[in-house]
């Protein structure tokens, strides 16, 4: 079978060969959650810039709005799968998403391949998406892989099987503050915690994810002067071209890509403060506060006296619950120095000049669009590589605080006066502003970002 798809491909090219008017389909394969959807997107839209046609293939569920990215074609991958079906786990979750994703996206590739009008095809595709790069494979097609995290992330992932060599994990209770061999400046705690039933699990997903044979480069959302090291130990450790391209936000053109409604009344609200003096907080689109949570992180802010704006989206206070939910007498506590909106314009909101610290989940795209806009950072990190980016903020950057051992309002009001109102936060503002100016020169004509996506672009033309 895969011979006949091989047949397709190739008669395609020939067809195409001889045609006055060529063009490059790049086929965009999307992980379907919002951290991921967003710098896809953007990289999309900066590809598109470079004359590329770009298809984007999602899974039916969180799907992008295809009204608002005219100049893409969007094509569902129908694998009869949502986020509602029962998992243990995310390693079953995500091992379920590839597997079933695989033939659909075959079929797809192959209908895209058999148009005649069609020239060359190269699969661009988040790393979460693995089956992709296979699939490319099986037809004889370029794939490069996009990491929407940090270079630094997977390092961590690539240390796993070293690690359970030498016995460090599973990761006992005592070690957790302990250092992690070869991968400063993490600790043990900053891992990945996986129960022992699900570690070999584990472990084969990481192995299917981290492995990049058959892929032609690696792409990171990243800057050569946010992970000079993590950059070089990967270039020496893969013997595929690296491209450091981020952050992406800031060189793609302005898109909407956001599934919520952004409330954009905030911006007023901000207009009316001073500079400097607004502690903004959300903690991302898959984190959810709890009752005790809630009330904690409400009193802790009231008790700062702080102005903030804050994010609180219904569905994640662990129900669907209201913003009636918030504890009692805490708006006549706060009165008119608090905003509170179910989503917000983030990128705006951290550009803006009345904003002086963000208190985060730490996800990697609101690390970036923090950092470039010189905002320093409360660290509040869950999962995944949030714990990574909190550490690498608090202790490499040093341009944030980390707020660790659960939500108790104490040490928030703590955490909010040290970043905005202690000496200890003015230093974090001032090295905030160098990585501000030093991420625009990185994104700017003749920047290593720049250069990155220009080497790039090459790459995938020499290709074809």
């Amino acid at each position: 079978m895969h011979e006949h798809f091989r047949y397709i491909v190739c008669r395609s090219r020939n067809q195409v060969a001889g045609m006055e008017k060529q063009y490059l389909k790049l086929v965009l394969v999307l992980y379907p959650f919002q951290g991921h959807i967003n710098p896809m997107l953007q990289l999309a839209s900066v590809l598109h810039s470079h004359g590329f046609s770009i298809t984007i293939c999602h899974p039916q569920f969180n799907s992008p709005d295809p009204s608002t990215h005219p100049h893409f074609e969007f094509i569902p991958l129908r694998a009869g799968f949502t986020p509602q079906n029962a998992f243990k786990s995310l390693t079953e979750f995500l091992k379920i998403l590839n597997d079933k994703s695989r033939t659909p996206f075959m079929d797809t590739l192959v209908q895209i391949m058999g148009k005649e009008e069609q020239s060359a095809c190269h699969v661009i595709y988040d790393g979460c998406m693995y089956f992709a790069a296979q699939v490319a494979n099986e037809l004889n097609l370029p794939s490069f892989v996009f990491h929407t995290f940090s270079a630094a992330n997977l390092l961590r992932y690539l240390a796993y099987p070293h690690l359970r060599q030498e016995g460090l994990i599973p990761i006992q209770d005592s070690k957790l503050l302990e250092p992690v061999p070869d991968l400063d400046p993490l600790r043990f705690k900053d891992l990945f915690l996986v129960s022992n039933e699900d570690l070999d699990a584990w472990l084969n997903l990481l192995s299917s994810f981290c492995d990049i044979k058959s892929s032609s480069a690696m792409i990171f959302n990243t800057a050569d002067l946010l992970e000079q090291q993590p950059l070089k130990i990967l270039k020496e450790k893969f013997q595929v071209p690296i491209f450091s391209i981020g952050p992406i936000h800031k060189i793609s053109p302005p898109i909407f890509s956001s599934l919520v409604e952004e409330d954009t009344s905030c911006i007023s609200w901000l207009d009316m403060q001073t500079p400097n003096s607004v502690l903004y907080i959300s903690l991302g689109s898959l984190n959810f506060l709890n009752d005790t949570e809630l009330t904690e992180m409400a009193w802790g802010l009231a008790n700062s006296k702080q102005p903030f704006l804050w994010v609180v989206p219904p569905e994640k206070l662990g129900g669907s619950r209201s913003l009636d939910s918030l504890p009692e007498g805490f708006e006549e506590a706060v009165g008119e120095r608090s905003y509170l909106v179910k989503w917000a314009p983030q990128k705006k909101v951290l550009a803006h000049g009345a904003v002086g610290g963000f208190l985060s989940h730490c996800g990697w795209n609101s690390t970036l669009e923090s950092i470039g806009e010189g905002v320093p950072m409360i660290c509040r990190a869950s999962y995944g590589d949030q714990k990574v980016n909190a550490r690498y903020l608090s202790h490499v950057w040093r341009v944030g605080v980390e707020l660790e051992k659960g939500l108790e309002r104490e040490k928030i009001e703590s955490a909010v006066r040290r970043l905005m109102r202690d000496e200890e936060g003015e230093g974090m503002r001032k090295r905030a502003l160098d990585l501000k100016e030093m991420i625009r020169i990185c994104v700017g004509d003749g920047g290593s970002s720049s250069e990155s996506i220009a080497e790039l672009v090459k790459l995938i033309m020499s290709s074809k």
